[in-house]
Parts: structure tokens; sequence; C-alpha cells
């Protein structure tokens, strides 16, 4: 018999957010390791206690650049749209399926004009250390050159460069790892 696609975009459940975030998932056991209370100390200091409109609470500012940088996302403008449209961030950062989350303007200018570069330090300092100890991460270094060097794309033209050993041991050790995993799926290692 055949299925057709569902189409119950619109119909109301209950259900707590909680109970969608599998209990394996890396923001649910960063939220276990870490205690992000002891940033409220550290950021106590750049807030006025009397004036002022009420802020975004600075928790949520700092894992929201915490997500931007756990998944790569390219800029706060994007992380501010991958928050508004995943379950899993919002629930990290405390935030309900209907609530509006952080304009990533509001992220951005924090971070230029509040938070100074040694608290910014600081904190995150104090966040990889708290995700050390729990275990969440790898003390093997891995090293990538980020040098900017001059695109030349004319295929007649060889250029000769020698590479650095660590580079040559790093990309060896890569292709071991590749090779493995392709194996182990049933497919052919690569030659080189």
């Amino acid at each position: 018999m055949l299925e057709r696609g569902k189409m119950d975009r619109n119909v109301i459940e209950m259900v707590g957010i909680d109970s969608l975030v599998p209990e394996e998932h890396l923001l649910r056991k960063i939220d276990k390791a870490v205690d992000f209370s002891r940033l409220y100390e550290m950021v106590e200091p750049l807030y006025s206690e009397d004036n002022g409109r009420p802020s975004v609470d600075p928790v949520v500012l700092f894992k929201m650049v915490l997500i931007q940088h756990l998944y790569g996302l390219s800029s706060l403008r994007r992380t501010a749209e991958e928050v508004s449209g995943s379950i899993y961030y919002r629930w990290f950062l405390g935030y309900t399926l209907q609530e509006e989350t952080p304009h990533f303007s509001t992220v951005s200018y924090n971070f230029r004009h509040r938070f100074t570069e040694e608290t910014v330090d600081q904190v995150f300092r104090w966040i990889l250390e708290e995700v050390a100890e729990a275990g969440y991460l790898s003390p093997k270094a891995v090293f990538i050159d980020g040098t900017h060097i001059k695109a030349n794309a004319n295929t007649k033209k060889q250029v000769k460069v020698q590479i650095p050993a660590a580079s040559r041991h790093y990309a060896r050790e890569l292709m071991e790892e590749v090779n493995a995993d392709r194996q182990a799926h049933g497919k052919k290692p690569f030659d080189d």
C-alpha cells in the first residue's frame, strides 16, 4: 500500500521540550558538566544595577557563542537563525518553543562593547576547564595552518613546494583514520 507524505503541520501537541533532547546529546552533557551560574560573578561588574532596560541573560549570550564554535557556524547571524529554529539549542539556552530568541546584533553588541577581551578569555577558559574535567574534551592536539596563499589556477604551471614534516604527519594520521573508517564500513581504502 502506498503511504503518502504526512502533512500534519498544524497539529497542536502538549510536549515538554526536555523530552525532545536526547540524553546523549553534546549540549545535554555540557549542561550537566558546567554550572553556568558562576558566569554571573564574572560579568556582574560590567552591568549597571540601577538604570537601563533589562538585559539579555549573559549566560545565554555566552552559550550562543559556544554553540557557534561547537557547531562551526559561520557567523553570529547564522547562529541566531539556527538557535531560533533548533529545539536542542533552545533547550540549552532555556528558551521555550514560542519565545523569541536573542537577535544576532544583541549578541554582537555585547561582545564588542560590554564584555572585555579579558572577561571573554576568562569565561571560555573556565568553560573549557569544566568540560575537560568532565571528560568531554580530548587532550589530543590538532594544528591547522590558516596561512593565506594567493590562488594559482594555471594548470600548465606547476610549483614544487616542500611540506613541513608536522603537516605530513597529521595528513598521514588523518588518512589512516579515514581508511580505517572506510574499511569498517566495507569500502575500499584510498591509495594516497
